[in-house]
């Protein structure tokens, strides 16, 4: 009866690990309610300069997330797909919160995102909250959007969802920085407020520290989570 009992339990744990590694790929067609959606790609996570860097750098390096955001800006050009640019600024009242979270203190103690005022442009060109020069030219476009500027993670703070909503979109490819942060947090809130989302995985990058990779967690919960998970190739040629 043990020996029974055990086959029993070991056929579950086997049916159970078949059914998890089987999850179902709902899948993803783009069409005209559909909107590419990139957050901070701004200097300060991009750049070998930015603040953020020594975090980062070997997520970004690996994944090429550079250039795979490039090609997205550029396909989208020459296609006019609108593009909606989710950015992060941090103005000097700001820094008079009265309580934070762990990546919050840090985000302010090395100045990340910083602007001098809501209203000006002071000091922002070349600075770690202005846009990674390639990129430019992209989101100067008249395909782009750029939303007001989300504070911690999610876009719960910013207009994405109305901006959205407004043009009429109901669906969204993420991609951007930081993986396991804006990204992932943007793909939770947009599929609590009703959007169909797909995630561009080599696009983003996340922090690798000791012990903690972001990079890892972040793929985990698209691939829980999103209706499919590209990479840029994949992506790209879906559109075409």
């Amino acid at each position: 009866m043990k020996n029974l009992k055990l086959v029993v339990v070991a056929m579950v744990f086997a049916i159970t690990n078949q059914t998890f590694a089987q999850l179902p790929v709902p899948g993803f067609t783009f069409d005209d309610k559909t909107a590419i959606v990139i957050t901070d790609p701004q200097n300060d996570f991009l750049s070998e300069k930015g603040v953020a860097w020594g975090a980062v750098g070997e997520s970004v390096v690996a994944n090429k997330t550079r250039e795979n955001l490039e090609k997205i800006f550029n396909m989208a050009a020459e296609k006019n797909i609108t593009v909606f640019v989710s950015p992060h600024y941090y103005y000097p009242h700001d820094h008079q919160w009265k309580f934070e979270g762990t990546l919050e203190v840090l985000m302010h103690n090395i100045k990340m995102f910083d602007r001098t005022d809501a209203l000006s442009l002071e000091k922002f060109e070349g600075s770690g909250a202005d846009w990674l020069p390639r990129y430019k030219k992209y989101i100067d476009g008249k395909n782009v959007i750029v939303t007001s500027p989300h504070k911690v993670y999610g876009p719960e703070s910013n207009d994405l969802s109305l901006q959205l909503r407004k043009a009429g979109f109901d669906k969204v490819v993420l991609a951007g920085m930081s993986g396991n942060l804006c990204v992932e947090s943007h793909l939770r809130e947009l599929l609590e407020d009703g959007f169909e989302v797909a995630v561009v995985n080599d696009a983003t990058a996340s922090a690798i520290l000791p012990g903690l990779n972001g990079a890892e967690s972040a793929l985990v919960n698209y691939t829980m989570l999103s209706s499919k998970v590209y990479n840029t190739e994949e992506f790209i040629n879906s559109i075409k």
